[in-house]
């Protein structure tokens, strides 16, 4: 080999080092976005979905809880004003006997409600730092649910009381499935 080919050989050698230096810098950046973003992912509560979706019906739609009547008179309603709303069809399909079956605006908040306390309990499987921060936020989320149920007249309605309880079963099954997850890790470290 002459001396101008080993000079290229080593500046294609170099070149190739470089390349790849580059490339995994670029993929350590990505990673770093990725990171950030399963930690907000981590930390952040489904279940605020459901809850801020029922927050902007009842306070944006849901109607006065005192009205006038005919006469003149004020008239302060027994029921939650939303109820209306959240009765009201959200979709309607119709089934092979004939009916058809109708699916409520306030059961399709709890429908998503549910799918969210699913990937709650999923996520509670690991034992990282921002799985306890998950904990602690869904227990202000509940607190401030609780609070809402027993202060604001939007707010006391069947459905809402279902999508609070789910709130607090994020909080109670995210704690336990933590604990076991935690002491089963524990213990498989502590027999090796």
């Amino acid at each position: 080999m002459n001396k101008d080919t080993k000079i290229a050989l080593a500046g294609a050698a170099v070149a190739k080092m470089e390349r790849k230096k580059r490339e995994k810098h670029a993929s350590d950046d990505s990673n770093e976005k990725g990171y950030f973003m399963r930690v907000i992912f981590g930390i952040f509560p489904l279940l605020v979905i459901p809850v801020v979706l029922y927050n902007l019906l009842a306070l944006g739609f849901g109607g006065a809880v005192e009205t006038v009547n005919a006469q003149g008179e004020l008239v302060r309603s027994t029921v939650a004003p939303i109820l209306n709303l959240l009765n009201g069809p959200f979709m309607h399909l119709p089934m092979i006997s004939g009916v058809d079956w109708m699916l409520t605006k306030g059961d399709a908040i709890l429908l998503v409600a549910v799918i969210f306390l699913f990937l709650e309990i999923l996520k509670s499987t690991s034992t990282g730092t921002s799985t306890i921060i998950n904990h602690a936020v869904s227990m202000m989320l509940f607190i401030v649910c609780l609070i809402q149920f027993l202060l604001l007249p939007n707010f006391a309605t069947s459905t809402f009381f279902i999508l609070m309880s789910m709130t607090l079963l994020d909080v109670l099954a995210g704690v336990v499935v933590t604990i076991v997850s935690a002491r089963r890790d524990f213990g498989v470290a502590g027999d090796v």
